[in-house]
C-alpha cells in the first residue's frame, strides 16, 4: 500500500481521467470534421475535479453540471454511446439528440443536466436539495459550476437559502480563472472564493484541482457533512482547461507561456507518474489501459454513426405552447 492507496482505486481513477480526456479528444477531431455541430466547450485539463468528486458521490446522489459537462455525464454512469450519440445530435443520444453537447441529461443516473446558462443550474440544485430535504432522504445534490458563476445573483441567491435552509448540497466551484476570457481579478474584486462562501457561513475549502486524490478526498469530506444534515458545502476546485472555452474561441486572452506551464502539472500524466513511482503501473499497462479506453471511443463514434436521426412527425413532441384560442 502507497500513499496512492489501493491499486484498484488509483486504477479505476487514472481509467475514468483517461475516459474523459480520449472522449474529448475525439470529440474535438469530429467537431473539425463536421459531425459534431453547434457549440462544443472541452474539459481537457479538468478531468480531476470530475473524476475526483465522482468517486467521493453515491449512485443515488443528485448531479447537476454546466455545459462543459461531458466527463460529468460520463462518470455519473450516462454511457458513452449516448453521450456521443447526444453530441451528434442522433436519436440515441441521452437527451434524444435535441440538446447536444450543452445539454446532456439522464434522469435514470441523476444527472440532471447540462445547462448553457452561466449559474443556471445552482437554483436547479437547490430545488433538487430541497425536495430531498422534505422527503426525508440522506441524498446528496452536487452542483458544478465555474468561477464566472459566482459572479452572478444566482449564486448568492442559492447558496444563502441554502445555508438559511441547511439544504443538502455540495457547491462545486470549478476555478479554472478565466470566465470565457475574462480573467477572475478583472472580473470580480474579491478573488478569494472560498472567502465569499464563508459570508454565507457555508463551510469552505481550497483544494488542488489538478490532483485527483486531494479533489476525492475533500470531496468525501464535504459529503460526510451534508449528508450527516449539517448543510452546505463549498469548494474551490483550482483547476485550468488547456483548451479554449469552447471551439469558436480564438483564445487570444491567454499568454501560451501559461498554458505550457499549466501542462505540466496535468492530472493525467503527474498521476500515472506516482502510479509508477509507487510500483503501481507500468508503462506497458498505462499503454494497455490506454488502448482499452481508445475502444470504447471508437465504439461509441461508430454507435453515434450508426444511431438515426429523430423522425420529423416526431419533432413537436414534448414541445409546450398556448392552447389555441
Amino acid at each position: 500500500m502507497s500513499d496512492l492507496g489501493d491499486r484498484a482505486e488509483a486504477l479505476a481513477l487514472l481509467r475514468d481521467m483517461l475516459r474523459i480526456r480520449r472522449m474529448e479528444e475525439k470529440a474535438a477531431e469530429l467537431y473539425g470534421a463536421g459531425k459534431i455541430r453547434g457549440f462544443l466547450h472541452l474539459y481537457i485539463g479538468e478531468e480531476a475535479v470530475a473524476t475526483g468528486a465522482a468517486h467521493a458521490l453515491d449512485p443515488d446522489d443528485n448531479v447537476v453540471a454546466t455545459y462543459r459537462e461531458h466527463g460529468h455525464a460520463l462518470l455519473r454512469g450516462v454511457p458513452m454511446n449516448c453521450i456521443m450519440a447526444e453530441m451528434f445530435g442522433k436519436a440515441d443520444g441521452c437527451s434524444r439528440g435535441r440538446g447536444g453537447s450543452m445539454h446532456l441529461f439522464d434522469r435514470a443516473h441523476r444527472f440532471f443536466g447540462g445547462n448553457a446558462i452561466v449559474g443556471g443550474g445552482l437554483p436547479l440544485a437547490a430545488g433538487l436539495a430541497l425536495a430531498d430535504k422534505l422527503q426525508g432522504t440522506a441524498r446528496v445534490t452536487a452542483c458544478f459550476f465555474g468561477e464566472g458563476a459566482m459572479a452572478e445573483g444566482a449564486f448568492h441567491e442559492t447558496i444563502n437559502l441554502a445555508a438559511l435552509w441547511r439544504l443538502p448540497v455540495l457547491f462545486l466551484c470549478e476555478n479554472n480563472l478565466y470566465a470565457m476570457g475574462t480573467a477572475l481579478a478583472r472580473s470580480q474584486s474579491q478573488t478569494d472564493l472560498c472567502a465569499k462562501a464563508a459570508s454565507y457561513n457555508v463551510p469552505a475549502l481550497p483544494v488542488d484541482g489538478m490532483d485527483v486524490l486531494a479533489a476525492r478526498d475533500a470531496t468525501r469530506t464535504a459529503v460526510q457533512h451534508v449528508r450527516a444534515g449539517n448543510g452546505p458545502f463549498f469548494i474551490e476546485f483550482r483547476t485550468y482547461r488547456f483548451r479554449a472555452h469552447s471551439m469558436f474561441d480564438p483564445d487570444l486572452y491567454r499568454d501560451k507561456a501559461e498554458i505550457e506551464e499549466w501542462k505540466k502539472r496535468g492530472p493525467i500524466h503527474t498521476f500515472s507518474a506516482r502510479m509508477k513511482a509507487a510500483q503501481l503501473l507500468t508503462e506497458e499497462q498505462f499503454l494497455a489501459l490506454d488502448a482499452e479506453v481508445a475502444q470504447e471511443v471508437q465504439a461509441s463514434v461508430e454507435f453515434a454513426e450508426a444511431s438515426g436521426w429523430e423522425p420529423v412527425a416526431d419533432l413537436l413532441g414534448d414541445v409546450m405552447s398556448p392552447h389555441p384560442a
